[in-house]
């Protein structure tokens, strides 16, 4: 039989299509992890998504570029699945203009003050991308770099493996710092987010998850009905850029208090600029406890995140404008919020907090579970 051109040509695309794609088995037939390519980076790096499915259909979307969660879907107390994570379609979209939807950020996740520390006397400068101050990680964070990434199947449900070395001196900090973050999709229903990190030499480290919430759906508005509770009975206060003053301040008969549940839009306009503080949370033995609940009264939707981290930062998503348009919805003023688990800001810098020193020899970790029904 003779084989036309356009038959060729319809194989070689069919194959094409579905090369892209690559599916990981696994004894549960119900469990799967996908791999996919999600783009290049300028400098040409390949990126790829992950698609982890647990053996309940709770799926989640996990790109190499930055460890970025870029859906997650779970369901109401109908059953009915939503994609409860703020994001974009497409990598060129994270790399143009992203205030860090669902991304790893480091080497240190918050702020440093003036962008400088002192580290067995030496003195260090950091990039200053926030004002006069260091931000996440610096100009090309944890949040920017293509990580290694490896699928694994668990007992617990599908993950995927990043590993990162970042040299010495990479963005101002000391040290080639190899760090491991393993995000699981269990079969409990819960986003497990286990960091490691090891160093040459002595620097800093401040490890988060930088996941904006909505969980009544993405694109659904804001987040201002949802009720929050934090095991925090103190914050950090912070200076006018945002950097903690030192004093650690008792949230009783303040807005800032979610010792109780409350919806987060109930004192807002008390707090100067909203929501974007360091919640000193009341476990701190760096044993796993609940740190916050969130729930979502119209749907039904609640999140628990459990850590071992010393704290909490919780922003009420006060800098999204609009100019942000992922997966079909324009993100405003407080579309969406953050939990982000991790050490004090500024911690650097300030001898009082707990410190985030990494040594030779030392293994840093860090567990965050967060964990989804409905009622």
């Amino acid at each position: 039989m003779k084989t036309t051109y356009p038959t060729i040509a319809l194989a070689l695309a069919v194959l094409f299509m579905f090369g892209c794609n690559e599916s990981f088995s696994f004894g549960d037939k119900k469990m799967s992890i996908e791999k996919q390519a999600f783009g290049k980076t300028a400098d040409g790096k390949d990126v790829d998504l992950y698609t982890l499915t647990n053996a309940n259909g709770l799926k989640t979307q996990i790109t190499n570029y930055g460890g970025i969660v870029t859906t997650l879907y779970v369901p109401d107390r109908d059953g009915k699945l939503d994609d409860i994570v703020l994001g974009y379609e497409t990598l060129d979209e994270y790399i143009a203009n992203s205030p860090y939807f669902g991304a790893l950020v480091g080497r240190c996740g918050n702020r440093i003050g003036k962008g400088k520390f002192t580290l067995d006397g030496v003195d260090y400068t950091l990039a200053t991308n926030d004002g006069e101050n260091h931000l996440h990680g610096g100009v090309k964070g944890f949040d920017k770099v293509v990580w290694d990434a490896e699928p694994l199947e668990t007992p617990d449900g599908p993950a995927l493996k990043l590993t990162y070395l970042s040299a010495d001196g990479e963005e101002g900090y000391p040290g080639n710092l190899k760090s491991t973050a393993i995000y699981t999709l269990t079969n409990d229903n819960e986003l497990k987010v286990e960091y490691e990190a090891e160093t040459d030499k002595a620097t800093v480290l401040n490890l988060t998850h930088h996941g904006y919430f909505n969980l009544a759906g993405h694109g659904s508005g804001d987040i201002l009905g949802h009720e929050l509770m934090l095991t925090a009975d103190n914050y950090t206060p912070v200076d006018e850029g945002l950097i903690p003053t030192g004093e650690i301040r008792a949230v009783k008969d303040t807005p800032m208090d979610f010792t109780a549940p409350m919806a987060v839009g109930a004192r807002i306009e008390k707090v100067e600029g909203g929501y974007d503080h360091n919640y000193v949370l009341n476990n701190s033995d760096g044993s796993l406890a609940l740190a916050a609940s969130v729930y979502e009264p119209k749907t039904g939707r609640l999140m628990q995140i459990s850590t071992t981290e010393p704290a909490i930062q919780f922003y009420s998503g006060n800098f999204l404008d609009g100019s942000n348009k992922g997966k079909g919805a324009l993100y405003n003023k407080h579309n969406g919020f953050c939990l982000e688990t991790q050490h004090y800001p500024d911690s650097p810098n300030k001898p009082e907090f707990p410190s985030i020193v990494l040594k030779p020899g030392e293994k840093y970790t860090h567990l965050t579970v967060h964990k989804f029904s409905a009622k």
